[in-house]
């Protein structure tokens, strides 16, 4: 059973990203404040969910929270800051958007950077144990999908409709074929190191 507060009272918002091991496409992040008495049997790790059950539980989510939002950081963007920062950044920016001010945050992970004058929580897999990181990580893992999916239609040599962007050998024997996008990020090792120094632009 997750749990549905860390401290009871407060208007806590759940906070977790999605695609941070991608080798193309932003990282997405959400933040989400759930009523104390939010329950639903399948709430989880969004890991742990079949697409479908995320599919479901994600209009569920926007409808019962008491807030809620999703922000990202791109590619370059990611290039820039790292991917460390960039996770950090994109939860700042869901946080930023909530339409209600929490007055607490609990980060999935053991690292944040701090947001304003919020207090924090670092939650090692925090997703398994809090609803409100769980419903997090459920929005920013299917936005993020969706988003694939749209690039996957201009780009459909690189698969991303099912790798999502992950290194699986599939994309990266595409990006060894037909070389690298916009939305791929130049600072991660895109391909084994003694080849990385042969890529080159699609475009």
């Amino acid at each position: 059973m997750l749990k549905p507060y860390f401290k009871k009272g407060e208007k806590e918002a759940g906070c977790d990203e999605a695609g941070r091991g991608c080798l193309a496409g932003p990282v997405f992040a959400a933040a989400v404040i759930l009523p104390e008495n939010f329950s639903h049997p399948f709430l989880n790790d969004s890991k742990l969910l079949s697409e479908k059950q995320r599919n479901i539980l994600r209009p569920i989510i926007e409808e019962e929270a008491i807030a809620w939002a999703v922000g990202s950081m791109t590619p370059e963007e990611i290039d820039t800051h790292n991917i460390l920062n960039a996770s950090f950044l994109s939860m700042h920016r869901a946080v930023d958007q909530l339409q209600i001010k929490p007055t607490a945050l609990l980060i999935d992970g053991n690292r944040f950077r701090p947001y304003e004058k919020i207090p924090h929580y670092c939650i090692v897999k925090g997703d398994s144990k809090f609803l409100s990181i769980a419903a997090a990580s459920v929005l920013a893992k299917t936005y993020r999908d969706d988003f694939m999916a749209k690039l996957h239609e201009k780009y459909p040599i690189f698969h991303w409709d099912s790798n999502k962007g992950y290194p699986t050998k599939a994309h990266r024997e595409a990006i060894r074929t037909y070389g690298v996008t916009v939305h791929h990020r130049r600072s991660f090792r895109l391909l084994p190191e003694e080849e990385q120094a042969t890529l080159f632009d699609l475009e």
